[in-house]
């Protein structure tokens, strides 16, 4: 069994970014040169998350919806009282969609879907600098 550590550094644009991560994830699998095990993606802070769905035009702009419907960003949150900095919602949708996920490989390939990404959602109310952990766990 080997464990590796990894980091992805990307820059977003603020709320509503959506990054398709799977190619990134690939890479690495392809590099660490395991044929099985898993994969685990975290994304290290409390704005940001990470999920899995098919990364299309129609369906981004249906999860950012959906979003929006879950925790609106025009409303006052008790996190905004606390710090000042307006971004209560994205905690708020960060919390529920997760930091992580883990994804079974096999023969080198991630076991994903056909049409299944994984991706990087941004929920915070600025762009930021998102530092991606990856471990990979096999053999």
């Amino acid at each position: 069994m080997k464990i590796i550590s990894d980091r992805i550094k990307l820059s977003t644009k603020g709320n509503g970014t959506l990054i398709n991560i799977s190619g990134h994830l690939a890479q690495r699998i392809e590099q660490s040169k395991l044929k099985t095990g898993n994969l685990t993606v975290f994304v290290v802070g409390s704005t940001a998350a990470i999920t899995t769905f098919e990364y299309e035009p129609g369906l981004s702009k249906d999860i950012l919806e959906f979003y929006d419907r879950l925790a609106p960003e025009n409303r006052t949150y008790h996190h905004d009282a606390t710090w000042g900095d307006a971004n209560g919602f994205s905690h708020v949708r960060a919390a529920f969609t997760g930091p992580s996920l883990t994804i079974p490989f096999e023969q080198g390939q991630l076991l994903l879907g056909t049409w299944q990404q994984v991706v990087l959602a941004e929920f915070d109310n600025r762009p930021r600098e998102r530092t991606l952990v990856v471990h990979i766990i096999g053999e």
